[in-house]
């Protein structure tokens, strides 16, 4: 399936770049503040997106916590996002979008690094608070990627650069969730009893993944609840700090992709790719 799927892909790249007219302009990739632009877009989903999605199942599965208690700790997560990206619009009038972009990236990748250090079990005001400043960097780009997304490329080719980005930052949710789900599970699956059927655990490592650890106990005979949590917490907290360096990352770019106006560097890129 995924050698079916390369190839298909070659061959679309290939179509798209000899026709006149394509579905998909793949020139537009060789401005790199529009790639910038496009990391920026993918950002929030392996930052902030996949939590929405794990840690219910986390609180719930994991630390035993009731729904309404769960869902309340949720808030300290997206409630920065009712306030914060209009203040981000603000401040656009004395910092450059992609300063404040970037600045919300490196808060949002400190939260992730601080919540990697909290263990399963912990006081809901602990994990809250990381929480809450992952959902606040996340806020600061919210707002502002559209903008940008449009200024990196000439005014005739922004009906194309929006359905680029768009489709990036919608598809890059759904890969996201999939990936993250996959890696969470490969390293739940490292720390279970190597003697043990391969099946057994893998199924074991998809439910305590998705939170259900009873399943998890019963596919993994002579492991019980006081011995996976504290397994699930430490591939909890490595799934983390790789989102971690992923946010991380994505801000580095940003900073050096887009931190000139669209205005001052435009022209020269232009020529540079005639």
């Amino acid at each position: 399936m995924l050698t079916g799927a390369s190839l298909l892909l070659v061959i679309f790249v290939a179509i798209e770049r000899m026709v006149s007219r394509p579905m998909l302009d793949l020139s537009l990739f060789a401005y790199p503040r529009f790639v910038g632009v496009q990391l920026l877009a993918a950002a929030p989903a392996y930052g902030f997106v996949v939590l929405l999605i794990l840690l219910p199942g986390r609180f719930i599965g994991i630390e035993g916590l009731r729904e309404i208690a769960a869902g309340t700790l949720m808030i300290a997560l997206s409630a920065p996002l009712l306030i914060l990206p209009i203040a981000a619009g603000l401040l656009t009038r004395w910092f450059r979008p992609a300063t404040i972009c970037g600045t919300g990236l490196l808060i949002s990748a400190g939260g992730l690094f601080w919540l990697a250090q909290i263990s399963a079990g912990a006081p809901p005001w602990m994990i809250a608070l990381p929480m809450l400043t992952i959902g606040t960097g996340i806020s600061l780009p919210w707002g502002l990627m559209d903008g940008p997304a449009v200024s990196v490329v000439p005014k005739e080719r922004a009906g194309m650069a929006t359905g680029i980005f768009s489709t990036t930052r919608v598809a890059g949710e759904g890969v996201a969730l999939a990936v993250v789900g996959a890696i969470l599970s490969m390293l739940i699956a490292g720390r279970l009893d190597a003697n043990a059927p391969p099946a057994a655990i893998a199924t074991a490592a998809q439910r305590l993944a998705a939170g259900d650890i009873t399943m998890a106990a019963n596919a993994m005979p002579g492991m019980d609840r006081v011995a996976l949590v504290p397994l699930y917490s430490q591939a909890f907290s490595n799934l983390l700090l790789l989102l971690t360096g992923i946010t991380l990352l994505t801000a580095i770019v940003v900073f050096i992709f887009l931190r000139t106006d669209a205005e001052e560097t435009f022209e020269g890129e232009v020529e540079g790719l005639a």
